[in-house]
């Protein structure tokens, strides 16, 4: 089907990069306990997040979407309308509300109703094609590209899409598409060349994509059911100068398209605390991994810091009935937050999970949207999850496993009842012809599920702040200026005692 579509702790950063990133995890199903393909990560931008379910749409003929970047970005560009499909599928996603002056809503992702999953991650390129992106710009971003995955799945690539419409970039980006059979990396260059690349993820791959990475491609690419790519992926390469043929190397796409800087290697870029590799190869030493382990590597604290807006895991199994179709989302980093399971089959996303004004573009130099007052009145999971991590951050050698074992505790609950009754139940219903009944009870779990966590982080919260206070060891703020002047870039991870402004600077290592 996909066919069809196109670690060690590091005492300092190898290169400075934009912090909004993400990052996504790959499993093929000979290495999980349920066969299944498993596919894990986050998005890093300095945004609201909120979760929101898409209903599947008839649209009208000669529909259209607009897609693209404005002259805002950092790469300016100009909004272009492009068509519509006839009919767009359902699917669950975390949005948010702004990256390098990008159109909101945007998203990195998430489940659709036929069972693909689709992670953005950035992928940097060559300071050579950065300066030919033309100005302005045209073309799909990478969000429209990976809401339209979503939308099409079974209809258009991500290929065709740039040969149609061009692409707007930030500076490269890639994405990770997947469903119960296989994996796509598909790498999208800048520079308004057309240039993309995409490589299968088979049943015994393990792949950690931050910044997403293909290595190896053969030239005659055209001829392999393992790679894809644009017409001109090899011959630009040569054009340009930047390989050869007859040099005896192989054709690798990110010594040839990424980054040419000697410390900037395709596994191990140096940007977190664990490279692509370690977490990797820490992924693959638990095999048969079960998504309970998956959870464990994405909230590992040496990558799901204050930058992770939030964490998703899904098992993707064959013959799955659209509406029991499945994804744990936690609603900020999951390093301080619960994962909650959320089937296609729900009818409705809690208020408090959904979209309010904290770290919400604009929302500093305008009044609510009167439509928005009563959600806005409600207490959001977001904010919620995020003061627990500040909690933590006071103390990471105490409170770090403290919190770990509380969120733990609560997923293996729910992990016991959605596989004891809840599933088994809802499964039932549809068989019988009570589709209805089947998505009210689905809604009812992950809403009463999504409850529960919530006041999970409000105990945490009032416990951590009275134990503090009570104790003595609550620190004031000592400088004047509340946000940091990084601007986006690389920030403190408090969990392993990191700044970036300070790279000789390490607090006890957590353990």
């Amino acid at each position: 089907m996909l066919r069809n579509l196109a670690v060690e702790v590091t005492a300092f950063l190898a290169l400075t990069r934009v912090a909004d990133a993400s990052y996504a995890f790959y499993v093929g199903k000979n290495l999980t306990a349920d066969g299944s393909v498993m596919v894990g990560g986050t998005g890093e931008e300095v945004s609201s997040h909120w979760l929101q379910l898409f209903p599947a749409r008839d649209h009208a003929p000669n529909s259209t979407i607009t897609v693209g970047v404005t002259m805002e970005a950092s790469f300016p560009g100009e909004l272009i309308e492009i068509p519509q499909a006839n009919h767009t599928f359902r699917y669950l996603s975390m949005e948010y509300s702004d990256y390098e002056g990008f159109p909101a809503p945007l998203t990195n992702g998430g489940l659709n109703e036929n069972g693909v999953a689709v992670r953005d991650v950035w992928a940097d390129n060559r300071e050579e094609l950065l300066e030919m992106t033309p100005n302005p710009q045209h073309g799909l971003q990478y969000s429209d590209l990976a809401r339209i995955v979503m939308e099409r799945a079974r209809v258009e690539l991500i290929g065709e899409l740039i040969a149609k419409h061009g692409e707007s970039t930030y500076g490269g980006n890639s994405h990770l598409i997947a469903d119960h059979k296989e994996g796509w990396i598909v790498w999208e260059m800048a520079g308004g060349k057309g240039l993309w690349a995409a490589q299968r993820l088979g049943p015994n791959d393990v792949k950690v994509l931050y910044p997403g990475y293909i290595e190896d491609f053969p030239v005659d690419f055209q001829k392999s059911a393992d790679y894809m790519g644009s017409e001109n992926i090899v011959t630009f390469a040569i054009e340009r100068g930047w390989w050869n043929s007859t040099s005896g190397k192989p054709f690798n796409i990110f010594d040839v398209y990424g980054p040419q800087d000697p410390r900037y290697k395709a596994r191990d870029g140096g940007y977190k605390f664990m490279s692509q590799a370690a977490l990797e190869d820490a992924t693959r030493q638990m095999a048969p991994v079960t998504e309970k382990d998956l959870m464990e590597r994405v909230r590992d604290h040496r990558i799901a810091d204050d930058e992770a807006g939030y964490g998703q895991v899904v098992s993707l199994l064959p013959n799955v009935d659209r509406d029991m179709l499945r994804i744990w989302i936690a609603p900020t980093g999951s390093v301080s937050a619960p994962f909650i399971p959320w089937w296609l089959g729900v009818d409705s996303i809690p208020a408090e999970f959904g979209e309010h004004r904290y770290l919400t573009t604009g929302a500093s130099s305008s009044f609510l949207n009167p439509d928005y007052q009563l959600q806005e009145a409600s207490i959001f999971a977001g904010r919620v999850f995020k003061r627990v991590l500040y909690y933590m951050c006071s103390s990471p050698n105490i409170y770090l496993r403290i919190v770990a074992e509380i969120l733990t505790k609560f997923e293996s609950e729910s992990r016991s009842q959605v596989e004891q009754w809840v599933e088994q139940s809802a499964q039932l219903l549809i068989k019988a012809g009570q589709r209805k009944d089947a998505g009210s009870l689905l809604t009812y779990y992950s809403h009463s599920r999504a409850a529960e966590g919530l006041e999970i982080g409000h105990r945490l919260n009032d416990a951590l702040d009275g134990y503090i206070k009570l104790t003595g060891q609550w620190r004031s703020p000592v400088g004047s200026e509340i946000n940091d002047s990084n601007e986006g870039n690389e920030t403190v991870n408090c969990l392993v005692g990191y700044d970036p402004d300070q790279p000789e600077y390490l607090q006890t290592p957590v353990r």
